[in-house]
């Protein structure tokens, strides 16, 4: 017959263990994500929008990024973009695809995490801490550095024409693009 206080030691044992095992897992899988080049533009006014664009390297296994979050605004969301006609509409989404060992690429004219009411202004120079939330890595935190509004930007030219900056050419925004879905 087992004694009352050795089964209890037992399980805490037990059940210290696993939980150490779960929290090393969140640590290792949160390892597997790398978030290169991350920047925003600069935001004149309070109570508009912003921008945050990164590339996501993932070194493990399938993932998806569900949220994103940061305290500079009141809301925070994941968006793309749409064709719709002539026009590119951008939209939010639940969740982005992030492949096993591969890449995804947050940018100008493509998916982006975009900043609803912003807080304050949002200027050249300053830091933006943003965390990005995955369904397995869990939490990654991200200091995104705030540009001038047509300072060259991390990474490569962006495809569609775009110049540096994800501006077309003359400064406008390629194919009529809009940004709807909130209020």
């Amino acid at each position: 017959m087992c004694r009352p206080e050795f089964s209890l030691m037992k399980f805490t044992a037990i059940a210290a263990a696993l939980l150490l095992g779960l929290a090393a897992a969140g640590e290792a899988a949160a390892a597997d994500i790398e978030v290169v080049n991350p920047f925003m533009r600069a935001a004149p006014m309070a109570g508009g929008t912003g921008v945050a664009f990164m590339t996501i390297n993932n070194h493990g296994g399938a993932d998806r990024l569900v949220a994103a979050e940061s305290d500079i605004s009141k809301a925070v969301e994941l968006h793309t973009h749409v064709k719709d006609g002539d026009i590119y509409r951008m939209r939010k989404v639940e969740s982005l695809a992030v492949a096993e060992h591969g890449t995804v690429e947050l940018k100008p004219g493509g998916d982006h995490v975009m900043f609803i009411g912003l807080n304050a202004a949002v200027k050249e120079g300053r830091t933006v801490p943003v965390t990005l939330v995955f369904e397995k890595a869990g939490k990654v935190a991200v200091q995104v550095p705030v540009l001038a509004p047509g300072a060259m930007t991390p990474g490569a030219m962006a495809p569609g024409g775009m110049a540096p900056g994800g501006m077309a050419p003359g400064g406008g925004m390629p194919g009529g693009m809009m940004h709807h879905g909130h209020k």
